[in-house]
């Protein structure tokens, strides 16, 4: 087996979106979950590659993406974009469900018609990142490589400090962001907020 990293290339877009999908379910499958296979991908993958494809990278076995790391160098300025560029089309495509409807799709919908924010306790760490890996890649440090590639182009970047959230079920997530140098910023009942200063090594 051969593993790499290398830069996101426009052809790569299809893979983020069925590693979001195969991920999705607090690092497990999500496939069996959503009717639209795509409506993850659309808020959590698609758009960080689409407007900062320098700070997505993709990790390959064999040449075939299996995990990536993606996010933003300034989450309020990419909230802005989101919400005037990126979801009004996808507002249009998908209406908002039915108040009755908690199906995971229809909590995906509500999302795209949500003006996207960012915790204010979170402001001291400016970026944000999502990194999601194939179980063929989990477990080899695969994903703490993947970290500081990103990690190392918010310093070249001048970018002091990021963040990511985790939801509060996905223990070995959380296991790994400890491990990763992250630390506790919010401890709400269902989601973690980590941060981390990018200059530490």
């Amino acid at each position: 087996m051969s593993f790499a990293i290398r830069p996101f290339h426009p052809s790569d877009l299809y893979a983020l979106y069925r590693i979001c999908l195969l991920t999705g379910d607090s690092g497990a499958d999500a496939s069996a979950l959503f009717r639209d296979p795509e409506l993850l991908g659309h808020y959590y993958a698609a758009p960080y590659a689409v407007r900062e494809p320098d700070l997505c990278f993709v990790l390959t076995h064999d040449n075939i993406p299996s995990g990536y790391i993606l996010g933003t160098r300034d989450s309020a300025a990419f909230a802005e974009w989101m919400d005037t560029s990126w979801l009004p089309a996808l507002r249009a495509r998908y209406p908002l469900p039915d108040a009755a409807d908690h199906s995971p799709d229809a909590n995906i919908t509500r999302l795209l018609h949500r003006r996207p924010g960012n915790d204010p306790a979170l402001a001291a760490y400016p970026a944000h990142l999502h990194i999601d890996l194939l179980p063929i890649a989990q477990g080899q440090g695969r994903g703490h490589q993947l970290m500081a590639t990103f990690l190392g182009r918010l310093r070249e970047l001048g970018v002091p400090a990021v963040h990511l959230g985790v939801g509060a079920s996905n223990t070995r997530g959380i296991r790994f962001y400890e491990r990763a140098g992250f630390t506790r910023v919010v401890d709400a009942e269902t989601w973690i907020g980590f941060g981390r200063q990018v200059g530490e090594a």
